[in-house]
């Protein structure tokens, strides 16, 4: 073989082993250029999501309570309960990508003011459900506006059975009703008291004039008797009511309607010299009656009221909540607080499921055909719905007030819970 012949077969060798060797790294090289693109698009989808996610839009939760003038205690207590859950069991929706926004409204406990109110509640389509009232004399009415455009509302508070029995969809409580609150505390009067003679009087409210009524008919058929049935829209100078009082001397006075009220009659008639025993319901359970009556609570025959909602101290669940609220807010919660929070996290709820179910943002009614179907375990108990919007079964406290001013207030006594089945949408 001659040299060129060498040479040539020498450089061929040469430029296969070169190939061979350039070759191997752009083999290897080729999976890492894949996955770097394949990672460059999953980091671009998920961005895409999360840039979906934050665009999905705001969500409205509104209350409806008092939120100034004499009964703002309470109302005030609904709103922060509410808005605590919201802060506290909002963080699914916003994981979702909704702006989930609390929209406080103040009905002042007037049914104008709260009917206003549900118009411009049910105009912003951002509001998806609601919470509230404190009075069923401003839900009856408002209810109408939510009915009419499909708006879910949930009540922390309202007990006039008329608030339910009406079969709207719309329309849910998460506290009993007056038709077993009334009776009960008229069975204490009776049976537990001993009271024979009873002096009655309500706030001409439609929550007042219906507790005073159904308190009446349970008095008749146990045979305890009703010295006077009056309504009065009095709220400083009692002494046309208080002279028939002291002179007729009722083992019993049962007063239907809220503190506010209540409390300057207490304290008239305890100073002119009655020495029976005040009777009422849930609308007496705020500290402010005790700075508004004093003493008067807690001489002569004493106080008592039946409630729908239980101090926090009633509900195991409730310990925490009442801590964080006294932390968020620098109070004690007072009544319906917890039923304020439980109503948000109803409408957080329903909400989240109504969107799962549609893929997105739900409408209105799918949020209201979600309330029915859900079940919650509130603070005050698992929480779900009749088909007419009541509970399936309520409890009922009767409480004993040790306290003569408001500071003392959680020295009140629980002397006996009822729990109840819903008496439905009746006749």
């Amino acid at each position: 073989m001659n040299k060129r012949l060498l040479a040539l077969l020498s450089l061929l060798v040469v430029a296969s082993m070169v190939l061979a060797a350039c070759g191997a790294p752009a083999a290897e090289e080729a999976p890492a250029e894949e996955a770097a693109a394949t990672e460059e698009m999953a980091m671009t989808e998920e961005a895409a999501a999360e840039e979906s996610a934050a665009s999905m839009g705001t969500i409205k939760i509104a209350t409806q309570s008092p939120l100034s003038g004499g009964q703002s205690l309470l109302g005030v207590a609904i709103k922060q309960g509410a808005e605590l859950a919201l802060e506290q069991l909002g963080g699914d929706l916003a994981a979702m990508g909704y702006d989930v926004q609390l929209a406080p409204y103040d009905d002042q406990a007037t049914p104008d003011v709260g009917v206003a109110n549900a118009k411009n509640i049910v105009a912003d389509a951002d509001i998806l459900c609601g919470v509230g009232h404190l009075n069923s004399g401003v839900m009856i009415p408002s209810s109408e506006e939510y009915h009419t455009a499909g708006l879910a509302f949930v009540s922390p508070a309202n007990t006039n059975p008329v608030v339910t029995t009406r079969g709207y969809l719309e329309v849910n409580r998460v506290v009993g009703r007056d038709d077993v609150q009334a009776p009960a505390a008229e069975e204490f009067a009776f049976s537990t008291l001993g009271a024979t003679s009873v002096y009655i009087i309500h706030d001409k409210t439609a929550y007042g004039q219906g507790v005073a009524e159904f308190f009446r008919a349970a008095a008749e058929e146990d045979g305890l008797e009703v010295m006077a049935f009056e309504g009065t829209e009095e709220q400083a100078n009692f002494d046309a009511i208080v002279t028939p009082v002291v002179s007729l001397a009722p083992d019993v006075v049962f007063f239907a309607g809220i503190y506010n009220q209540a409390g300057v009659f207490f304290k008239q008639a305890r100073d002119a010299g009655y020495e029976g025993t005040f009777l009422g319901t849930d609308g007496m359970d705020s500290s402010d009656l005790a700075d508004i009556a004093g003493d008067a609570l807690t001489t002569g025959g004493g106080m008592y009221y039946t409630t729908v909602a239980g101090p926090a101290s009633a509900y195991p669940a409730a310990a925490q909540f009442a801590a964080d609220y006294e932390a968020k807010f620098g109070t004690a919660p007072e009544a319906y607080a917890a039923q304020g929070y439980d109503s948000m996290n109803v409408c957080l709820t329903a909400i989240k499921a109504a969107a799962e179910a549609a893929g997105g943002t739900p409408t209105r009614a799918q949020v209201a055909e979600a309330i029915r179907q859900i079940s919650v375990d509130g603070l005050t108990g698992t929480i779900s719905f009749d088909e007419i919007g009541d509970l399936p079964a309520a409890q009922y406290f009767i409480i004993k007030v040790n306290a003569a001013a408001a500071a003392d207030w959680g020295t009140n006594e629980i002397i006996e819970v009822l729990e109840v089945a819903s008496p439905g949408k009746g006749e």
